[in-house]
């Protein structure tokens, strides 16, 4: 039987919310910015739930204004109009503008447990979102379920994967709008797909209709709301930011130092070495091999005298081995999901027949990051959490298994973010000031505040590249930055092309891992021939350059929720070709360079420029914007172009971040007709310090109007890594020289440029 909402029958505010009763339904309404309005429906006499994903308590409570039919609240930005017979919402801009309504027929409806709300549908109407959803950029005509999945084997257009994120941008007649539905079960989104365009509808199999309308006047500033409201990334360890060599497996501690000694005599750059399940004693978490890792601390010190750091993998399946520490504390303590009755559900992963940790209580959140120790104390520096969607064989975990007091249909999807809380909380602690570095697979809203991710086991095929790019470009649109896909793809085996193609993007890519499955062909770069380790090599010599761009953009990120790979549709929402099948795939890294991915079989590609100056990175040659050109794309020179005023802080190539490079920072300069600015950051790159202002910071400007170039003086403590500063310029015609060094003090410093 399907229940409606029906008519409010009761109206009364109460602490900072609206209440509105109904027949069968109670909503209460809660405002926590002028932009953001919470709406939660649920059932007469449910009990609210905590959310794993917001962090922000409610404002106070606009006036509102009652008629006979209805009830206008208004913000200051936004006016939510609440129709009284039957109920329903509308949200309108300071303007009058409609953002967005429920559909007039049947608003939030019941059917059973499962609660959806049907919303009007506007002509045009496109959806970006969603995070790691296959498919087209535009969600329009699209329906999608979220259900953490270890999708193995997963195609371009495989749903569902791996990560929640119930997080979406409406766009129509040049507005844009926020929904996040925060609700960690089974949910479902559908734009337009089933309904003959009519209406989108979204909805869950059980839980409350709890959503948060965002009404920002740009993706951007949806964004910065959105994680304002969720939280924001603490800075990265500066060492995360370099080349990652991984592989399932290197199977000894020998193999892994051989690995990092090749990359040092091949004058590869890198930061970090992985270990994969077979470090472990019979896959057994928090153990390391005795035979084949022996003494893991003299791996790791012999690492770290190259310039390396170690990241081993961690699931959480628990083997059900008397003897084995965690399992025997675990089981004294109650720690695992259990049936009703009591019993500790056992599933079948790599160790064999497991336990499971209950991460949503906090004694067992606590419990497991304390067992880090076994890793942190040799010296591991970053935490690979995989497997935590929850995986088991088979898939089906019963949906009666207990975590804490949720069943598991009622949390499955906030799984792999408890666990990476836990993850994060524990190595904090144990590695003191130092930051660790958390890596997931599942995830839910709010992840970012404790961990980076990587897209899964993708395929070394040409679309799984360009797949790549998109959910990355869309799992920035949900409050990620620090993402990562596997260069070269996990499973099976690329061409020698696609290796080095794949790399060329990896410069660009916010986390930039080399990564592969057993049985499969090992993908360190040295065994594609010569001629492609040239190239690769060079590409990641180019990441290294770039690293102190990178850096000062997590910064941006930290502060403001900005991604640091940006599909165009932030910049350039209401572009038609930014939605086009053709250039979808296309992003910009930063505030100023524009990628432009390419499969592996073609050296020539279509690249839609922005309205604006382009600059081909390589080449230097100049573009008009808002076009469409035919860029040249052999696989030694991926299509990348920098905007017209952009300031690009680089550095000279360096084998390590761990090694100090020459003292000078690089700062590029291309010529633009507008000004341009670009806040450069600095801090240790490893403690917490940075939070105490121990940062060192200064706004770069570009005056075209002056021809002058204007680095503000600097704020914070920390003292520069760089003594000079050499700027290069892009672009500036007969403008000489083309090259200034100046000594890089705290004050502010002004170049005129001269012809």
């Amino acid at each position: 039987m399907t229940e409606l909402t029906g008519n409010a029958t009761h109206i009364a505010a109460e602490e900072n919310k609206l209440i509105i009763e109904t027949y069968g339904a109670k909503a209460e309404i809660s405002i926590y910015g002028p932009e953001i309005i919470r709406i939660r429906i649920s059932k007469r006499n449910a009990a609210p739930r905590e959310s794993f994903a917001v962090i922000r308590e409610p404002a106070a409570l606009s006036p509102c204004h009652e008629e006979a039919d209805a009830i206008t609240l208004e913000t200051g930005a936004l006016t939510l109009r609440i129709d009284r017979f039957p109920l329903r919402f509308s949200f309108f801009n300071k303007n009058g503008q409609l953002l967005g309504a429920d559909d007039p027929r049947f608003g939030t409806t019941w059917q059973g447990d499962r609660v959806i709300t049907y919303r009007k549908l506007f002509p045009g109407e496109k959806f970006i979102g969603l995070g790691e959803k296959t498919g087209n950029l535009n969600r329009r005509g699209s329906n999608y379920v979220n259900w953490n999945t270890d999708a193995a084997l997963h195609t371009p257009e495989t749903d569902p994967l791996y990560k929640t994120f119930p997080f979406f941008i409406g766009i129509h007649d040049g507005l844009t709008y926020g929904l996040f539905f925060d609700n960690p079960h089974k949910s479902y989104f559908d734009f337009g797909a089933t309904t003959d365009d009519q209406m989108s509808w979204f909805g869950a199999d059980g839980g409350e209709m709890n959503y948060y309308f965002f009404g920002s006047a740009s993706v951007a500033k949806i964004l910065e709301d959105y994680t304002w409201l969720t939280g924001r990334m603490e800075m990265p360890p500066l060492w995360s930011l370099g080349y990652q060599q991984c592989r399932w497996s290197y199977m000894s501690a020998a193999e892994v130092l051989d690995v990092a000694r090749k990359l040092r005599e091949r004058q590869i750059p890198a930061d970090v070495m992985y270990c994969d399940i077979d470090y472990m004693d019979n896959y057994k978490i928090f153990t390391w091999n005795k035979d084949t890792f022996a003494d893991p601390k003299a791996m790791i010190d012999e690492l770290a005298s190259m310039g390396f750091k170690l990241v081993t993998i961690v699931d959480p399946g628990i083997k059900i081995e008397e003897g084995y520490l965690q399992y025997d504390e675990g089981i004294r303590e109650k720690f695992f999901a259990a049936y009703p009755n009591g019993e500790e559900y056992v599933a079948s992963v790599w160790p064999g027949r497991c336990h499971f940790p209950d991460f949503y209580r906090e004694d067992v959140r606590e419990w497991w990051g304390r067992s880090f120790a076994a890793l942190t104390d040799p010296g591991v520096a970053g935490f690979w959490n995989d497997m935590n969607e929850p995986a088991a064989w088979g898939q089906n975990i019963p949906w009666l298994v207990q975590f804490g007091k949720f069943t598991l249909p009622e949390v499955r999807n906030a799984y792999g973010l408890e666990m990476s809380k836990a993850t994060y909380l524990g190595t904090r602690k144990l590695l003191g000031n130092k930051r660790p570095f958390v890596l997931t697979r599942a995830a839910y809203s709010g992840i970012q505040r404790y961990s980076a991710v990587w897209t899964g086991d993708n395929a070394a095929t040409d679309e799984h590249l360009l797949l790549g790019a998109r959910l990355v470009n869309s799992l920035g649109l949900t409050g990620l930055s620090f993402i990562g896909v596997d260069i070269g793809g996990f499973m099976g085996d690329p061409t020698p092309g696609l290796m080095v193609r794949w790399n060329s993007l990896g410069p660009y890519i916010p986390m930039f891992r080399n990564h592969s499955a057993i049985m499969s062909k090992n993908r360190e770069p040295w065994l594609w021939g010569e001629e492609n380790e040239r190239i690769i090599r060079k590409d990641i010599e180019q990441r290294y350059r770039l690293i102190p761009y990178i850096y000062a953009c997590f910064y941006q990120s930290h502060t403001t929720g900005m991604p640091l790979a940006r599909t165009l549709a932030i910049d350039h929402t209401h572009l038609e070709p930014v939605y086009d099948p053709r250039f979808q795939n296309q992003f910009l890294f930063g505030p100023s360079l524009l990628v432009a991915p390419v499969v592996s079989t073609v050296e020539e590609t279509e690249v839609y420029l922005p309205p604006g100056t382009w600059y081909r990175l390589s080449t230097g040659e100049r573009f008009a914007g808002d076009q469409v050109i035919m860029a040249a794309a052999p696989l030694a020179d991926l299509p990348v172009f920098a905007k017209a005023g952009a300031i690009i802080p680089m550095q000279r190539v360096i084998q390590s971040t761990s090694f100090a490079g020459d003292g000078v920072l690089e700062l590029h300069v291309w010529h633009g007709h507008e000004p341009s600015e670009f806040l450069y950051y600095e801090d240790d790159g490893d403690s917490y310090n940075y939070l105490d202002s121990d940062y060192y910071r200064r706004l770069l400007k570009f005056d075209p109007e002056s021809n002058r170039i204007i680095l503000g003086q600097a704020k914070g403590r920390f003292a520069s890594r760089y003594r000079e500063i050499l700027l290069l310029l892009h672009g500036f015609g007969t403008h000489t020289p083309t090259t200034f060094t100046v000594k890089n003090d705290r004050q502010q410093i002004l170049v005129t440029i001269t012809k």
